[in-house]
């Protein structure tokens, strides 16, 4: 027999970095699932991917048991590290803040395309691409 779902909660948390308090103990607490294991979980799960913001699907069922999936890192977290910059331009067609070669933009949609919605590494590379250009970093080959 399937267990009953009572919620599902969407988060984003820094790799290796979770905690009890908010935004962790406000979305979750609600359920009375235990937050200390939650938080062991998590920060075990996400350890390869330290600093970087990562999303998590948390699914809560009626006996405080609860399922965790953990997603890839954001694009633009992975392309701020591949370009070793803090954020982003505030006015990418006219300032450019990093270079990124082809090579380098294929890595990142390999790692990312499990989370897409593309058909084939081409389109996951020109999503990658699209985010870097919003972002002011200029793809190069």
């Amino acid at each position: 027999m399937a267990k009953e779902l009572v919620g599902v909660v969407k988060l984003h948390i820094t790799g290796g970095q979770a905690t009890p308090g908010p935004p962790v103990g406000t979305s979750l607490g609600k359920f009375g699932i235990n937050l200390g294991q939650f938080v062991q979980q998590v920060n075990d799960r996400t350890r390869k991917d330290q600093g970087l913001k990562v999303p998590i699907v948390v699914r809560v069922y009626k006996d405080k048991t609860f399922e965790i999936e953990v997603k890839q890192p954001l694009v633009s977290e992975l392309l701020k590290k591949e370009a070793q910059i803090v954020k982003g331009s505030g006015n990418p067609p006219r300032e450019k803040v990093a270079r990124l070669t082809r090579a380098q933009i294929e890595a990142i949609a390999k790692r990312k395309m499990v989370d897409m919605n593309v058909k084939d590494l081409a389109g996951a590379i020109r999503v990658v691409e699209g985010a870097a250009r919003s972002m002011g970093i200029e793809v190069v080959d």
